[in-house]
């Protein structure tokens, strides 16, 4: 009876131990949670990029001379950054910029460029 008892505890340990183990363990693997973080951070870029060249266009298309202008756009917010050679092309970029589908905000940063410089 003392040997039956014995091996009735040890299996019952061994059913907790891997009840324990079972529970604690995630349905996703490490290496597949950061292989979703990696495509969700490939996507956001991505659609930044997108968001950032969409903007540069309709800066050029509405005549703003776009040479020496930088476009850097972060979840919608979009930064001006640059400069340019008249003090009317910073207002009218800025008002291009804020008028293109998918900005939420934007902060224009342009300067006067002098010729010549």
């Amino acid at each position: 009876m003392n040997a039956i008892g014995r091996l009735r505890l040890v299996g019952v340990v061994l059913v907790v131990v891997a009840s324990c183990n079972a529970w604690s363990q995630s349905s996703e693997s490490p290496a597949a949670s950061t292989a979703t973080q990696n495509t969700s951070k490939a996507a956001v870029r991505k659609a930044n990029r997108a968001l950032s060249d969409k903007v540069l266009k309709a800066l050029s298309k509405g005549g703003v001379d776009t040479t020496g202008i930088n476009v850097l756009a972060k979840n919608g917010a979009v930064t001006l950054a640059g400069g340019v050679m008249d003090a009317s092309q910073i207002e009218k970029a800025g008002s291009i910029a804020k008028g293109v589908s998918g900005v939420t905000s934007v902060k224009n940063a342009l300067t006067i460029h002098e010729g010549g410089q």
